[in-house]
């Protein structure tokens, strides 16, 4: 199976909604529209698992494509393994205590 980022999706759009979008192009194995956890309103995106051809065909057909009067955004999802993680931030330059001597490459 292959995983599927649907953006810039109406807020009304539903789970059923995003699987008969999709259904178009061949089975799909499941579909979510995710949620605000606070608020439970659509935060706009959602994700699709399909087959390998099917997705990459229907990625090919709805990128850009209008839905409910927005243009969508679809491309393979990126593996949230992958990304970048959370936490951190602060100020780069300035990593915390003396750390000694570092040979000149800081």
């Amino acid at each position: 199976m292959k995983k599927i980022y649907v953006g810039n999706l109406p807020w009304s759009t539903t789970d059923e909604d995003l699987r008969e979008l999709f259904a178009t192009y061949g089975p799909v194995q499941s579909s979510s529209v995710v949620n605000d956890r606070e608020t439970g309103r659509s935060r706009g995106f959602g994700f699709v698992e399909m087959a390998p051809a099917d997705a990459d065909k229907a990625i090919s057909e709805l990128d850009g494509r209008d839905y409910g009067g927005r243009a969508l955004r679809v491309n393979e999802a990126l593996d949230k393994r992958r990304g970048g993680g959370g936490g951190g931030g602060g100020d780069r330059d300035h990593r915390g205590g003396d750390r000694g001597d570092r040979g000149g490459r800081w």
